[in-house]
């Protein structure tokens, strides 16, 4: 797991995402093991690291999501690998939902940019 995550990490860095985060939820719940949740500063913008992490997942690792939800209008864009959901947010979208403040009882992981 710290390998798939490690690499979405990287490719939300590569393609200049923002303040991103992970959240541990393996003890707190059984939506998903983790959250990684990170912004982006356009809709454009949001859609290509959507597309970039769903293209280099298949390529590098067999995988397909789940699910994606959100892509149209993309202000907040969820991606379902099940253990791990990726959340893209527009900046003004991710502080109104909080998911951070949501989930304040989990372990979190800041990553630099």
């Amino acid at each position: 797991m710290n390998e798939l995550i490690d690499y979405i990490v990287k490719l939300l860095i590569d393609k200049k995402a923002s303040d991103i985060l992970l959240l541990d939820l393996r003890r707190l719940s059984p939506i998903a093991d983790y959250f990684l949740i990170a912004t982006a500063n356009s809709i454009p913008h949001a859609q290509a690291l959507c597309d970039e992490i769903e293209l280099k997942i298949k390529h590098d690792f067999g995988r397909l999501p789940h699910h994606i939800e959100g892509y149209n209008p993309a202000q907040w864009i969820l991606i379902d690998y099940i253990e791990i959901v990726i959340h893209i947010f527009l900046k003004e979208i991710r502080e109104f939902y909080g998911l951070e403040r949501l989930w304040g009882d989990a372990p979190q992981k800041r990553y630099a940019e």
